[in-house]
């Protein structure tokens, strides 16, 4: 398997410390928003684990057409700007479209591949010719070995470094399951593989308008994904979850990330040759 260099310091991969990409779903309020990367970055830095804090200028596929998006592109980046330095982390956004790229590229260490968009060769193209990370969550409608040409479009187009996320696979009904053979599949490929605990844990479309989410389980399936075999740990956190105006069922506060890190920890520690 790879090493992936995010940055000086933060990494993925063989030899790393767990890498830990977590934030709120949607970018808010400047001051909230270094507010919450603050505490995270306290809580990284408290179990030794590489952190890149996460959230996006735009979700561009709400379940409803009234449903929050974010500030937008050239707003959203000035945040994440604005963390970035203030805060002292890199920092990853979500693009959807190609024209994107090099805009968020030129603040975001990472930039990610949401899993709908999972195949879209011009938008894979352009994150990777951006010059940032590239994470791409499986599609909840891909088989494990399907990713492997994801990882060849962005191989082929010199992408400096590739992360693989699994956030479940769907069967319909509003409901995801995680299927743990696909970590070790999805390592085999050759990227460093991130678990994202909040995502898989979504009810897609459950309340009708909005999705719902079983945040009382993620801590089980992070627990379980460190022991089948991670490099890193994906988790939305809000101080407010039941407020946020996105993904609010399926995220943790900071309190609930800290306690879930320290079990992961000890869970991949335990593994350690």
């Amino acid at each position: 398997m790879s090493t992936v260099q995010i940055t000086n310091g933060v990494a993925a991969g063989d030899g790393a410390p767990l890498l830990l990409i977590a934030g709120p779903c949607l970018i808010e309020e400047p001051d909230d928003m270094v507010a919450i990367a603050t505490t995270i970055r306290d809580i990284a830095a408290k179990h030794e684990v590489g952190y890149v804090f996460k959230s996006s200028f735009d979700k561009a596929n709400r379940s409803s057409i009234d449903s929050a998006r974010g500030p937008g592109l050239e707003r959203g980046l000035e945040v994440l700007a604005r963390v970035r330095d203030e805060v002292g982390v890199p920092v990853l956004t979500d693009i959807h479209e190609r024209d994107q790229a090099e805009p968020a590229a030129a603040v975001c260490a990472v930039l990610q591949i949401p899993a709908f968009l999972c195949r879209q060769t011009d938008l894979l193209v352009a994150a990777a010719t951006s010059g940032a990370v590239v994470n791409v969550k499986k599609g909840q409608f891909l088989s494990p070995g399907e990713m492997a040409n994801v990882v060849a479009k962005l191989e082929a187009a010199d992408a400096r470094g590739i992360l693989l996320t699994e956030r479940g696979t769907t069967f319909g009904y509003q409901n995801l399951v995680v299927d743990f053979r696909s970590l070790p599949q999805l390592r085999a490929l050759g990227p460093p593989v991130v678990f994202d605990a909040t995502h898989s844990i979504q009810l897609p479309g459950g309340l009708g308008t909005s999705s719902g989410g079983q945040r009382e389980f993620a801590a089980h399936l992070a627990r379980a994904a460190a022991a089948v075999g991670i490099d890193g740990l994906f988790v939305e956190v809000h101080e407010h979850p039941d407020r946020a105006p996105s993904d609010g069922p399926n995220m943790l506060t900071a309190a609930g990330l800290d306690e879930m890190l320290a079990e992961v920890v000890a869970v991949r520690g335990a593994l350690a040759p």
